[in-house]
């Protein structure tokens, strides 16, 4: 009995009492479910907006503070997989519906934070009056909107890029749209998307201060959560409360990282696309510890079976849903009638937003607006250009080293998920004690939302690189500059503009928090676009938030129409040839 010192045979000699890894395991388990279990009971509790339960500086409230967000971003999170599973996938698969939805996108991902809550917090606590509910599905949708749209994207790219040959394996089986897309089209993404889903897990604390500490106009509204922690901190600049947040922080990243995305990690192992093995393989603790109980394993292996089954389930009644066939002039004449339709639909929405700004928004807004824009457009083309130089061969020599991976990975979201806002007290001292303008040195905070995007999405090209290709660019002794050209930017390239993509918007939106810097009573004012949002935010001037958001809206636009896109285009197009 390999696990003999483990374990303690009965009297009976038939049955075996539970070692220490199933103890351990069960209580881990109970506690898990417990923990949420009591998560979600508190988000349930009866609410009034004049009675809002006050925020506790207190040590002791924080491991409470802890459970509250990270139940937000996990519901989160599980909302932006179901997205992502079926935005995406729509977008990939029908022409017509890409053509609307993929632009789509880049609106959704170009709109901050602070515009989803000014028009959406109302709607939710309308929704559920006098509960708790409502506030915290704002609060949760905030949360959403920092995590989907990069995990789409992520999808979107890794369905568009499957091999040739594994489509043409799934076509000769006969596998219906369910099996192809659970036997295929998932796990093929699955690497890759589970890195973004870390990255997007980390985006999602840069932006959980405003999503907690709600301030639209008069309505304020604050739930408890590390994020209001850290704004009360800041509001009554208590540098030992900043001190006890970044450990809670430090804290639970360590703890989802290794319970939740060190596992997910090791998982999706499996489905790495090439024809060699990896020399090092990703392992989790907890996996090891599952895989050595003897009660757990088998519901374990149970679970995945019947998930298993229904992956490979048919569904034939899907396949009996009739399917026009379309001749080619009539494929074509139906395109047009469907972006006309597209046409007529934009512009119904230009002129109804012309409609609100010509009698609520002069002249001078405007050009004032458009002004900040091109300032924080150029802090973004910095930041972006330096976040490439720096992160892209760190991302390639981390992802060629498996070992390096497991090692960076919680450091690395850790460093993504460390909010602008903690940062308040070095900025605001620095730039007050040397007379520095805050201009060009709040700039700075925005690379916090920015940089990591590109990283994980680097890493994440590397580990999907096959590394059959990579053994014989090493056989033809293909190295340096010619090894970057040639070899390892082209594989990367779509993953790298994935990354540039949602890095860009994560700038955007992270000007929102950095280019206006309060710490108690002292305010620095960056200029720029996210600055005037900010302002406009606070002030509670919708026409003015609408403004700005929808310039803000069109810069991300046009530089993802002008520049990512065709860039992705030719990186999706090199890829498919070689």
């Amino acid at each position: 009995m390999h696990q003999g010192l483990a374990m303690v045979v009965r009297n009976d000699g038939n049955q075996v009492a539970p070692g220490w890894r199933d103890v351990f395991a069960v209580v881990l388990v109970l506690t898990v479910i417990t923990l949420l279990g009591s998560g979600a009971h508190q988000m349930l509790m009866p609410f009034t907006q004049a009675h809002q339960p006050e925020i506790s500086l207190s040590v002791s409230a924080l491991p409470n503070y802890a459970l509250r967000t990270i139940m937000r971003m996990l519901a989160a999170m599980l909302a932006s997989l179901v997205f992502t599973f079926v935005y995406a996938t729509l977008a990939a698969k029908s022409r017509r519906a890409a053509l609307v939805l993929i632009p789509l996108l880049d609106v959704l991902q170009s709109v901050p934070v602070l515009g989803y809550l000014s028009f959406t917090t109302v709607f939710f606590i309308a929704l559920f009056p006098g509960n708790v509910l409502g506030p915290e599905l704002a609060a949760i949708f905030a949360i959403f909107t920092s995590q989907a749209w990069n995990m789409a994207f992520s999808f979107y790219e890794s369905l568009r890029m499957i091999p040739n040959d594994l489509d043409e394996a799934c076509r000769s089986f006969r596998f219906s749209g369910w099996q192809r897309f659970w036997r295929l089209e998932v796990p093929f993404a699955m690497p890759g998307l589970i890195w973004n889903m870390m990255m997007s897990m980390s985006g999602g604390w840069f932006f959980v201060v405003a999503s907690e500490a709600i301030t639209v106009g008069t309505l304020k509204i604050t739930l408890p959560g590390i994020g209001s922690y850290v704004a009360t901190a800041i509001e009554r600049r208590d540098l030992s409360a900043i001190a006890w947040a970044i450990l809670a922080m430090t804290i639970t990243i360590l703890l989802y990282d290794q319970l939740l995305f060190r596992p997910l990690v090791a998982w999706a192992e499996k489905f790495r696309f090439e024809q060699t093995t990896a020399q090092v393989s990703a392992k989790s603790w907890l996996v090891s510890l599952i895989s050595g109980t003897r009660y757990l394993q088998p519901a374990s292996s149970r679970i995945t079976r019947h998930l298993q089954n229904v992956g490979r389930a048919r569904l034939s009644w899907l396949d009996k849903i009739p399917r026009v066939t379309q001749a080619a002039a009539q494929r074509q004449l139906l395109d047009r009638l469907w972006l006309t339709l597209v046409l007529l639909a934009l512009a119904y929405g230009i002129g109804l937003l012309a409609h609100f700004f010509k009698n609520e928004v002069t002249f001078n807004d405007l050009l004032t607006v458009f002004q900040a824009g091109l300032l924080t457009l150029l802090r973004v083309v910095v930041l972006i250009t330096i976040a490439t130089f720096i992160w892209v061969p760190i991302g390639v020599a981390v992802g060629l080293r498996p070992r390096w991976a497991q090692i960076v990975q919680p450091f690395a979201q850790f460093l993504a998920a460390f909010p602008a806002n903690l940062m308040f007290p070095v900025a605001v001292f620095l730039i007050v004690r040397y007379d520095a303008n805050p201009r060009i040195w709040l700039t700075p905070l925005m690379i916090l939302g920015t940089q990591w995007y590109i990283l994980f999405n680097v890493i994440a090209g590397v580990t999907a690189f096959p590394s059959d290709l990579l053994e014989s660019a090493r056989s033809f002794r293909i190295k340096s500059w010619r090894w970057w050209r040639d070899v390892m930017l082209p594989g990367i390239l779509p993953y790298y503009v994935t990354g540039a993509i949602t890095a860009s918007g994560g700038a955007w939106n992270a000007s929102i928090v950095s280019e206006v810097v309060n710490w108690g009573s002292t305010k620095l004012n960056g200029a720029g676009l996210g600055a005037y949002i900010s302002s406009m935010t606070e002030a509670g001037n919708y026409p003015q938030i609408a403004l700005g958001i929808s310039v803000m809206s069109l810069f991300v636009i046009a530089m993802n129409r002008l520049l990512w896109r065709p860039l992705y285009t030719f990186a999706e197009r090199r890829t498919r040839l070689d």
